[in-house]
């Protein structure tokens, strides 16, 4: 009777969701680890096959040092771009990479994790239009620079409208989940800094959410426009991983090969649902901008036939801003255009307490309905 108690009175924000499929990387991790995947020998966490003509080593690479020093990764990932990496005649510049997995990720309610961060060396050129964590149908996806003009800003859009922005800040671990329900077609986004937990920036709005669970591109695609740029851009990328809800908003709770943990989550009193939204101190903000489509040169068919789908059509909704402010040493969450984010204290209260209570069995009814209550998830507690 004690530990049910016990177990009752802890916060809901003691439960997470269980990993579906995870892409941080071990200790014993490599370059040709992931070089070994073909569409004969699809080996590993990762598809690798949306690259230029050099060799794997060139666009990737993996070390303790491409990490965010919050994460679990024994070892994070260097995606590079550079004048080389048109794949399969296409005018975009695109290194990718994809899941490799049999489990379903396109349904029910998802939260797709990743943090990511530049440098100072080999930074990204904002006069060109960068497409990031991008979708096949690009329902949702961060974007950066703008082709034709400057801009040093890193959105988040959602069917083609941006809802969050920041200035990119070198040097910086921007954390993100896309919150996605693939059945009640919406989509939000938490985010947070360096080993900050995640918060709600942008409470979920409609969205054509979909995937076949082999189109989430982790990577970058640029848009060179009319000019052109030979030199490298590094991107660094981090606890990568795909969860099912609750959703686990500690950064570095999960490690390779998790699929439960303790962690933050969602508590049904503490829903983000208010159209204005709390940030700390500095803040920065963009309007939603119009979306507009760009047809790109298409795939060949032949090798399209044999390969995952490829998108031939390339969302461009980022406008070009006349002058953008320079990014600033104290580097926070932006916010977002339209939404909340909530704060998630532990219970001081009688009444805060029964909340609690009633969120965690709320949850354990949600979870048991869908057949995913463990044991384990009592373990640490009983």
């Amino acid at each position: 009777m004690q530990s049910l108690i016990t177990l009752l009175a802890l916060p809901a924000s003691t439960l997470a969701g269980s990993v579906l499929w995870s892409g941080i990387s071990d200790s014993s991790l490599t370059v040709d680890d992931i070089d070994k995947w073909s569409w004969s020998n699809q080996v590993g966490a990762w598809q690798w096959y949306i690259h230029g003509s050099g060799e794997t080593s060139e666009y990737l690479g993996i070390s303790s040092e491409f990490k965010n020093p919050a994460a679990a990764d024994a070892q994070g990932l260097r995606i590079t771009i550079d004048g080389t990496s048109f794949w399969n005649g296409q005018t975009m510049e695109r290194s990718e990479l994809i899941p490799q997995t049999k489990v379903n990720l396109g349904s029910g309610h998802l939260y797709y994790h990743f943090s990511l961060s530049t440098k100072e060396t080999n930074p990204p050129n904002p006069s060109f239009e960068h497409q990031i964590a991008f979708f096949e149908s690009h329902f949702t996806e961060l974007k950066y620079g703008a082709s034709g003009a400057s801009d040093n800003t890193l959105s988040w859009n959602a069917d083609g409208k941006s809802h969050w922005s920041v200035q990119l800040e070198a040097g910086n671990w921007y954390n993100f989940a896309y919150d996605i329900d693939f059945d009640s077609k919406n989509v939000g986004l938490w985010a947070s800094n360096g080993s900050e937990p995640l918060t709600q920036v942008v409470a979920p709005v409609s969205a054509s959410t979909s995937s076949n669970s082999a189109d989430w591109h982790v990577g970058q695609l640029r848009l060179p426009g009319s000019k052109s740029d030979d030199a490298a851009e590094d991107w660094f990328w981090s606890g990568v991983y795909v969860e099912e809800g609750p959703i686990t908003t500690e950064i570095g709770s999960r490690s390779s090969g998790s699929s439960s943990g303790s962690s933050s989550s969602i508590s049904a009193s503490s829903a983000a649902t208010s159209a204005t939204a709390s940030a700390p101190s500095t803040v920065q903000s963009v309007a939603p901008t119009e979306s507009t489509r760009a047809t790109t040169t298409s795939a060949d068919p032949a090798t399209a036939a044999t390969q995952s789908p490829v998108s031939t059509t390339v969302s461009s909704s980022m406008a070009a801003s006349p002058s953008t402010a320079a990014p600033t040493k104290s580097t926070e969450v932006a916010t977002p255009t339209s939404s909340s984010a909530a704060a998630f204290a532990s219970p001081t209260s009688a009444a805060e307490f029964l909340t609690d209570i009633r969120a965690l069995l709320n949850v354990l009814l949600s979870r048991s309905g869908s057949g995913s209550v463990h044991a384990r998830d009592f373990t640490r507690y009983l």
